[in-house]
């Protein structure tokens, strides 16, 4: 009998969702998030798939997904932190936020 190659596929990519970022299909999850909770917050793939109601299937398919592709994905997260923070740097502080800075900086 010949050899058959068997796929199941977890992870997907749709520019309009996520930004395009690969997630797991069905989900908002991105394979980053998922590699984030685990690798950066030391949370266990058992205890993810758990909290979010996922197969442990499709939680180690992110992260086989992020080691294949690890630079790209790492590379992408760096320029939408880089994003984040410029977008920041240049808004107008909210009533809340200077507020809050006030409330802390009298403690």
């Amino acid at each position: 009998m010949p050899s058959q190659q068997i796929s199941t596929e977890y992870i997907t990519i749709d520019p309009d969702y996520c930004f395009g970022k690969p997630r797991i299909i069905g989900t908002r999850i991105t394979v980053a998030a998922i590699a984030e909770m685990y690798l950066e917050m030391g949370q266990s793939l058992e205890k993810i798939a758990i909290k979010y109601d996922l197969s442990l299937a499709a939680v180690y398919a992110a992260m086989s997904y992020y080691y294949d592709h690890r630079a790209e994905i790492d590379r992408h997260s760096l320029e939408t932190e880089k994003i984040v923070e410029e977008m920041k740097s240049k808004s107008a502080s909210s009533k809340f936020q200077e507020q809050w800075r006030k409330i802390n900086s009298e403690r």
